[in-house]
Parts: C-alpha cells; structure tokens; sequence
C-alpha cells in the first residue's frame, strides 16, 4: 500500500528553487541535440528515457530499486535466488556475457558464482557510472575477463573485435525491453538476433500485466524518488542541449494506460511557459506534458510470442509465486 503523501518524506529535486536556471552552452553531439530538438518540438511533446540516464539519474534510479513500492526489482531477485541453479544448468558456463543496462552490475554479479561467465560485457549509456562500477566489480572476480562499452545500444549497435564471438549471451534484466513499443521490441531483438550467433541466446526479465493499483504505485512511490528521478532528465537536457528548463515549473505523472498495456510517465507543466534552447523553442500551457517514458507489461504468451518473431525460441520461464514477472531464457533460432 501506497504511503501516505502528507506524512512522507519527500525528496526534493535539485533544481527546486526560486531562480530560473541560466542557458548554459551545448554539450551534446549534433545527432544528440536533433534526436532531442524533434522530441521537444514533436505536436506530443517527447524525449527518449535513455536521456533520464545522467550520473545523477543512474543513482535515483538505484534508490528506486530500493523502494517498497517498486516490486520489479526484488521479484526479479527473487526469481534469480530460486531458480538461478536452473538457469545455469539450461545456459551453461563460460558464456559470453553481454549485459544491456548494465548500471551498477549487481544483477549481473549476482548470477556470477553459478553462470560464471568467460567474459562480461557490460554496456550502459552512463560511461562514468559504469567504468566505476566495472572497477569495483573486477576486483571481486579477477578470474572473469571484463570488457566495459559504454555506449546508446537503443537503437542498434554492433559489438566490437574485443567480444568473443562464441556462445554470446545477451542479458537484460529489469523488464528494460518494456521501454520499447512491441514493435520497437521487436526490432530492438532481431538486432540481438543479428549480434548473438548461431550459438547465442537471450536472458530476459519481463514484467507481467498485474492490478493497475500495484502498477501505478510503483512509478509514483510515496517519497517522491521517482519523482525526482524524472524531472532530473530537464538538468540533463538543460546539459545537452543548452536549454533553460526550470525544474520547479513541472510535476511528475505516471499511470497505468489499460488500453495500450503500459505504465507512462510525464512531466507536467505547472503554469504556461517558454523553454528555449540552443536550436530553437517551445511554448507549453499549462498543463502540457513532455512524455518521457513508458514501461509496456505482457502476458507470458505475448511475450513468447513476440521472442519468436524476433528469430529467439523461448527454452524456459521462470516466475515468481504471483506471477508479477517473469525470466526467460530463449535460444537463437537457426537461420
């Protein structure tokens, strides 16, 4: 059950003062400041959720993992503490492992003792957050090869000479896949499929469709971390793409939309206003939102479903007791 609000304690956003912020200068990339620019101008005003990912994002994000509210995270644990000996014996070791999100790298380094991988690959959008936490992990497993990328795997990518190329194990926990439209998820794994080998294979978290209660609480949680995670994203655009976002002039908004299966997540302006950036500007009314993210939730027939048009044939599933989430393993289908 949700906390109530009036007794919380509320974690209040960085930029949460009277002063506007000033523009600063650019510091993206040119293809960065367009993909950003088209979101901001679009008739529904949008941004990527890879951009919710500065260093400071990266942490909030870790203390969300933390909150009662935020079941993915320790139903996934959960799922890992109980049958990860299962998983091991259905993949098997010395795998190449290539972990998408990597973050902090705890879920990773959580199925190290029984997957015990060759070699770790793990890749993030947050270079400086991840060559820390690369770091720290190397020196408790010395024995495993570690090779860190930090860079925008949304929209394809292809691995470098310096992955091994045999039994390439793609791992995306989290239900991360859920950011994608199904369509979108569909291509994102054929580009998997591409990358993976004839021997490769996929260890995936999903999140399944559950009480809308449960969904809504999860990404609008009592302390208002969540909150703070998503109106950090304007100081990180501010950073990017030299606008003036003043963060104390928009709300955060998460619900569960029934019709489309997905939670969203928005920020809201509180009263009209202009944001003004380096290659142009918008006005909003108030009210008017920026749409910054949404996390789609499956059926396990769905998703399996959807595993097989990618070119992955699902080997085995494993849920928690309430059927909340679900990880499944699936093997590249031969060409």
């Amino acid at each position: 059950m949700q906390m109530s609000r009036s007794s919380a304690i509320r974690v209040v956003s960085p930029d949460a003062s009277n002063t506007p912020p000033q523009r600063q200068p650019a510091n993206g990339s040119a293809a960065v400041i367009a993909e950003i620019s088209a979101g901001l101008l679009a008739p529904d005003a949008h941004t990527s959720p890879k951009f919710l990912y500065d260093g400071l994002g990266s942490k909030l994000f870790e203390a969300i993992c933390e909150l009662p509210e935020y079941y993915p995270t320790r139903t996934e644990a959960g799922i890992f503490a109980a049958h990860g000996a299962d998983m091991a014996r259905a993949i098997g070791t010395g795998t190449t492992m290539i972990d998408l999100g990597a973050g902090n790298c705890a879920k990773a380094a959580s199925l190290f003792p029984l997957l015990q991988p060759a070699q770790y690959v793990p890749v993030d959008i947050s270079r400086d957050f991840l060559t820390e936490a690369v770091g720290r992990l190397q020196q408790r497993f010395p024995h495993i090869e570690m090779t860190a990328l930090g860079l925008d795997f949304s929209s394809g990518f292809e691995l470098p000479d310096s992955v091994r190329h045999s039994r390439r194990l793609f791992f995306y926990p989290g239900s991360s896949i859920g950011n994608f439209s199904p369509e979108q998820a569909t291509a994102f794994l054929r580009g998997l499929r591409a990358n993976a080998g004839a021997d490769g294979g996929l260890l995936i978290g999903v999140d399944l469709i559950k009480d809308s209660g449960v969904l809504d609480a999860a990404y609008d949680d009592a302390l208002g971390v969540t909150a703070a995670f998503n109106l950090n994203m304007l100081r990180h655009l501010n950073h990017l793409i030299g606008a003036d976002f003043d963060v104390g002039q928009w709300q955060h908004r998460a619900f569960f939309n029934a019709a489309e299966s997905r939670i969203e997540m928005h920020l809201e302006a509180r009263s009209a206003l202009t944001v003004r950036w380096d290659d142009g500007e918008r006005h909003f009314a108030r009210g008017e939102r920026i749409h910054t993210e949404d996390s789609y939730k499956y059926t396990r027939q769905s998703f399996v479903g959807l595993l097989e048009r990618a070119g992955f044939a699902t080997a085995q599933v494993w849920t928690d007791p309430a059927n909340w989430f679900a990880v499944i393993h699936a093997r590249v289908i031969p060409d």
